[in-house]
């Protein structure tokens, strides 16, 4: 059995009051009360100031033995998980305390356990991406070093597809810097008033030999000739050659139809890319604006972009202050839509 020096000051304490009560009680009712009433209110004045008595100490007791143990858990905890004033804090406080602290320590596992499945996945990714391009470099290289220089056919064509590959993976290198400009908050955004139409028939001469290659039709539909918008072209030209190629791209059937389509709404413009190609299975939607997903994973990466193309058209949306949504039915079709600022 332990010994506390308080415990035992306390019941000193108490027993001095209640004998001198007991004193008190006897006295009074001797000397001062003779009637059997009176004897029955000094007992029960005496009852309520044992009563009383008790209480106080039993709490003082409490309350100081709560704050020695408080404060003797401090030295275990955080810096910041106590108050300044750690004195006023009782043990109900504290108990919310270390349940808010556990909780806020759960979330932030759970937090870092996905940010660590991510990290891994895109590294993972990272590296399969220049892995593909660089393996075929290697393999033309060995082939024209191992004498294939000489035949000037296979020369030539091994250097073109080189190439090719050389530009694949500076493709690859200027998105990631891209988009890890765009996350960390240091897009900067050029702001001109620029007809929209025009700039998307543009677009679509660009894509022509790519559409042509895939037999695919991309066609502007508007609600009127001419619409100005307020934007970044240079960066609103990046976000519709990549929703335009990849419908081109994931076409995924004869004569495939692609529909731009932009109309006025009020003081915004909204811009549908449109497709009847193969379409996105509804539990993959939420990811395709992640950093190298792929809808068909199976398909050849030389044939693709940067997997970043997505990724890049959603950071380009936010930082001009809108989102960008997609609706896919599979095997039917897949649109993405977006809305601008209109310009009087």
């Amino acid at each position: 059995m332990r010994f506390h020096k308080l415990t035992l000051i306390a019941s000193i304490f108490l027993t001095i009051v209640m004998s001198i009560v007991a004193m008190i009680f006897d006295y009074s009712n001797d000397v001062v009360f003779n009637e059997k009433n009176n004897f029955y209110l000094t007992l029960f004045l005496c009852v309520i100031f044992i009563f009383v008595l008790n209480y106080l100490i039993l709490e003082y007791l409490f309350n100081y033995y709560g704050k020695k143990q408080i404060k003797k858990i401090s030295t275990i905890l955080p810096g910041d998980f106590l108050p300044q004033d750690e004195n006023n804090m009782n043990f109900k406080e504290l108990g919310e305390r270390v349940s808010e602290f556990s909780q806020k320590n759960a979330t932030e596992m759970d937090t870092m356990k996905e940010m660590e499945t991510y990290r891994k996945e895109y590294i993972g990714n990272v590296s399969h991406e220049l892995k593909t391009p660089l393996f075929s470099i290697q393999g033309y290289v060995e082939t024209l070093i191992d004498g294939g220089v000489e035949n000037l056919a296979i020369r030539d064509k091994y250097l073109e597809r080189i190439d090719k590959s050389v530009e694949r993976l500076l493709n690859i290198v200027k998105d990631l810097d891209m988009i890890n400009q765009y996350e960390s908050g240091e897009i900067t955004l050029n702001i001109s008033r620029f007809e929209l139409n025009s700039l998307i028939r543009e677009i679509i001469d660009l894509l022509d030999l790519e559409a042509q290659r895939k037999t695919s039709n991309v066609q502007l539909q508007s609600s009127m000739p001419q619409i100005f918008v307020n934007a970044d072209k240079q960066k609103i030209s990046q976000v519709l050659i990549n929703l335009i190629s990849n419908a081109i791209h994931y076409a995924n059937r004869e004569k495939a139809q692609i529909v731009i389509r932009t109309n006025v709404l009020k003081n915004k413009v909204l811009v549908n890319v449109e497709d009847n190609g193969m379409g996105i299975k509804p539990e993959l939607l939420s990811r395709i604006f992640e950093r190298f997903y792929r809808v068909e994973t199976s398909r050849n990466r030389n044939e693709g972009g940067s997997g970043l193309g997505l990724a890049i058209v959603k950071h380009i949306l936010e930082a001009h202050g809108e989102n960008i949504s997609v609706e896919s039915v599979y095997l039917e079709g897949t649109k993405f839509s977006f809305m601008l600022e209109k310009s009087n």
